[in-house]
């Protein structure tokens, strides 16, 4: 995927009216201090798209951005080629490629679980997130952030039974990937899975912000849901 543009559009607070849903949605959502910012910055190929703070709960709204990227898919044969079945699949196969064009909308969702706050600002944080969730939308898929170093809590637990709630089987993003020995990635994956009760085919990634790591699988799992 390259990025051609990306730009913030609107951001909704606890009492904004969600913006009409037009463009296809991918949505982010993961605990205060997971990487989410970072993780937006590096897919987007921006430094300062999404506002990265030094303490955490920094994402306190809905922020809508507005993507336009190249995305390869697999080219059209030519009429003579003498590929009559199927010829998507004969086409990727043989490695033809053709770059679209696609613009959707990423949305960055506040993070939950952050301490420092009061219930009540946690419990407005937490039903901006599910009415964002339980909107009419053109969502496509929600990613859900968690930290690869640290079994899923509570609160993930909850998020991840939302997203299932709503619809949508996440997409789970294991981030700071560069925090734990290479031979421990797999062993920490598996303790997010079952910590999540996750089906074991369901998709999960390691992802570095800080090395790039994971970048091309996640941005790869996004163009398929476009």
């Amino acid at each position: 995927m390259k990025i051609r543009s990306a730009e913030l559009k609107t951001v909704c607070g606890y009492t904004s009216t969600l913006p009409e849903s037009v463009l296809p949605e991918i949505a982010f959502a993961g605990r205060s201090n997971v990487g989410k910012s970072s993780l937006i910055n590096a897919l987007m190929q921006r430094k300062r798209l999404a506002r990265v703070g030094e303490t955490p709960g920094k994402t306190r709204t809905i922020n809508f951005y507005e993507i336009d990227a190249l995305i390869k898919r697999p080219a059209a044969m030519p009429a003579d080629s003498g590929l009559t079945e199927d010829f998507s699949a004969q086409a990727k196969e043989s490695g033809r490629q053709a770059e679209e064009s696609v613009v959707f909308q990423l949305v960055d969702l506040p993070g939950y679980g952050y301490a420092n706050v009061s219930l009540d600002e946690k419990a407005r944080w937490g039903k901006m997130i599910e009415r964002y969730l339980k909107a009419d939308r053109q969502l496509r898929a929600v990613f859900l952030l968690l930290d690869i170093r640290h079994e899923p809590n509570a609160n993930d637990r909850q998020m991840y039974d939302w997203i299932l709630g709503s619809g949508y089987t996440p997409v789970l993003i294991a981030t700071k990937a560069d925090k734990v020995k290479k031979s421990k990635i797999n062993g920490q994956l598996k303790v997010i899975r079952e910590g999540l009760k996750a089906p074991k085919g369901s998709i999960l990634l390691p992802f570095s912000a800080q090395t790039g790591s994971g970048r091309e699988e996640i941005c790869a799992q996004i163009g398929t849901l476009l």
